[in-house]
């Protein structure tokens, strides 16, 4: 396992004694359990994957196939010069493409990618745990592609040499050895939905939000803390999740080791009991040793492995506690701006009960006004008369 990958070794390619006793069989056997498969079609390269399919009826929207990240292999069959893409979850098949040199993977972002398929009329989708393995994917892609087109080539050339018809029937039977349903095809139609798997919507602020700049700045920056502290959540989650798995398989390789190391410290112990061998029987020894002080490294490692897995799992318990004091503070402030809102309803009523007894006030001191010029008038009109007759007197 090297970076959430698996390199499986072909059979038929020399091997060192050290790699041949890393149980290449086990490893192969918990990649793939093609039970169905024939023995002529090997593995040629496996990587874990996220596996969505699109939605039949939208032809917008991913559907995920599978819970939890799966093994995704590249299949090469010698006889008929097929490469295929296969991936099981449990003893389920939920990708079976034939790679054909019409199709393209494309790559829709820096951890997803997609393909075509005709024959199954449906688009693959694979969620990578990091843009490494999505490239590394994408370049075994185009590489099968390539020989597949060659291979096609090829094909046709013998074809055209040869027209006897079991040759032309033996050429137009290029097909998956599989069940007719699993059978799949070629497409260079390239679609690309609308959302990818881990979007999610954006919230859009309101227009009727009430104008207090500092409350709102405080909403908003726990609100922008919380989706931060979900968005890691859910991360760890399928971290632990897959690491979970990954110790599982840990451990039944360990169970192997500690049996093949039983093994080998019994087959020391007969080849020491046995005379006129004494040359090979140190030979073997020195080379079992050798195997015994790897397999104790390996089971060191892992154990190492295993405590970090711990110490993960006990610091996403931590941002969990994290998040749900974040989430009381957000419920508090929420309820602090619901008093606020309160209080600002009542200012407003009380300044537009004040702007009434004040416009009422004015229209009061005005008839006022008006009254006292009237007598201010008639006042000057008497005291014109008065002195007038004062004169006259």
């Amino acid at each position: 396992m090297q970076g959430g990958e698996l390199v499986i070794r072909l059979p038929g390619r020399a091997q060192s004694p050290q790699a041949v006793g890393e149980t290449t069989t086990l490893r192969y056997k918990e990649v793939h359990h093609f039970f169905f498969l024939p023995f002529r079609e090997q593995p040629i390269y496996s990587t874990r994957a996220h596996v969505f399919q699109i939605d039949p009826n939208t032809k917008k929207n991913w559907v995920p196939t599978s819970k939890h990240a799966v093994t995704v292999s590249y299949f090469y069959d010698s006889t008929r010069n097929v490469y295929r893409i296969i991936s099981l979850d449990g003893t389920k098949a939920i990708i079976n493409s034939t790679i054909t040199p019409n199709m393209t993977f494309t790559k829709t972002s820096q951890k997803f990618g997609q393909w075509a398929d005709s024959r199954a009329n449906t688009v693959y989708g694979l969620g990578f745990s990091s843009e490494h393995h999505l490239m590394k994917f994408a370049e075994k892609f185009a590489e099968f592609k390539e020989a597949a087109r060659l291979a096609k080539e090829k094909s046709q050339e013998k074809m055209e040499l040869t027209s006897t018809p079991s040759q032309e029937s033996a050429a137009g039977d290029l097909q998956s050895p599989l069940t007719p349903e699993s059978i799949n095809g070629t497409d260079d139609e390239r679609v690309t939905p609308d959302a990818s798997p881990n979007s999610e919507p954006r919230p859009e602020p309101t227009q009727n939000a009430l104008p207090f700049p500092h409350s709102s700045a405080i909403n908003k920056h726990w609100e922008a803390e919380l989706e931060a502290l979900k968005s890691n959540n859910a991360k760890l989650t399928a971290a632990l999740l897959e690491s979970t798995a990954n110790v599982k398989q840990w451990k039944q390789q360990l169970a192997a080791y500690q049996e093949e190391a039983e093994r080998l410290h019994k087959r020391v112990t007969e080849l020491e009991c046995m005379s006129g061998q004494t040359n090979v029987i140190k030979s073997h020894k020195t080379e079992l040793n050798h195997t015994i002080e790897e397999l104790e490294s390996t089971l060191k490692a892992k154990e190492e492995e295993v405590e970090r897995l711990k110490d993960e799992v006990e610091n996403a318990n931590q941002l969990q506690t994290q998040r749900d004091s974040i989430a009381e503070k957000l419920q508090e402030t929420e309820m602090r701006n619901q008093d606020l809102e309160a209080q600002l309803r009542e200012v407003e009523n009380r300044l537009e009960s004040s702007q009434l007894q004040q416009e009422a006030f004015r229209k009061n001191l005005k008839t006022l006004l008006e009254i006292l010029d009237g007598k201010i008038f008639e006042l000057t009109e008497l005291r014109d008369s008065l002195a007038k007759l004062v004169e006259c007197s």
